[in-house]
């Protein structure tokens, strides 16, 4: 990689060139970004590439690219601007469980309207100003509660894993639904419900018996089930937390 490309697209400068007579039409990075975003939305990931863009916005992909040099440029932005959709209040309440708990629901929410995000997730981190608003909010949260910073990142990562892996799942539900056209009650009832009927029967597995039985939260709205497990993450949070400033 050249010294170039390992130049971040938050340091590139814009570029401002119009359209006018005898020359081609000018596009930003907002532009793009926004039509990415769209065809992700639209066809997943995969099928962003500079030749679907430009095919969208009746220009060539090799144009593109003088506003954004690579596709991992493409995806910082991306994964930014989807990020603008978290609505956060100007700073912190000063109620740390509320704010964070703000930040997780707002999160999720991102993450089932644009599915390709978690997959974004997973690369290295995004600085992208959008994304620093919601990192700096979430830090702020915790600010002046006799943490170290360490221990404030740490917390604001458990909860950001905690909502990376419930969106994930919740999303692969939604995809396998809609790829089979099975819900998940009907693929409890109908596919799973005879072989769990003959492990439960085999008594080999009395735990997993229990959780079948007893267990409410397998069967919870989704919302309820994303709810206790946010709750339990701040719970262990709140136990950590010089007991003066637990709130």
């Amino acid at each position: 990689m050249s010294d170039e490309e390992l130049i971040s697209i938050w340091m590139r400068p814009e570029r401002t060139e119009r359209s006018g007579p005898g020359r081609r039409p000018g596009f930003s990075r907002e532009q793009i970004t926004r039509t990415a975003v769209r065809i992700a939305d639209a066809d997943c990931l995969d099928a962003v590439t500079m030749r679907r863009i430009g095919g969208e916005l009746g220009t060539g992909a090799m144009s593109l690219y003088r506003y954004v040099p690579r596709r991992d440029d493409l995806f910082d932005l991306m994964y930014d601007m989807v990020l603008s959709e978290i609505e956060l209040p100007e700073k912190p309440s000063g109620d740390w469980r509320a704010d964070l708990s703000l930040v997780a629901h707002g999160s999720r929410a991102v993450g089932l309207r644009h599915p390709w995000l978690t997959v974004l997730a997973s690369r290295r981190p995004t600085l992208g100003p959008n994304v620093l608003h919601v990192n700096e909010f979430a830090l702020g949260a915790l600010e002046g509660m006799g943490l170290d910073i360490d221990e404030m990142a740490g917390f604001v990562g458990m909860v950001n894993d905690y909502v990376d892996g419930a969106t994930r799942r919740e999303i692969g539900w939604l995809e396998e639904a809609r790829r089979t056209g099975m819900d998940p009650e009907r693929w409890k009832r109908d596919y799973a419900g005879p072989y769990v009927r003959q492990i439960l029967d085999s008594g080999a597995y009395p735990l997993f018996g229990r959780t079948v039985r007893e267990s409410k939260a397998v069967h919870l709205p989704a919302d309820e089930a994303f709810q206790i497990g946010l709750d339990r993450v701040l719970a262990g949070i709140g136990a950590q937390i010089p007991d003066i400033k637990r709130g």
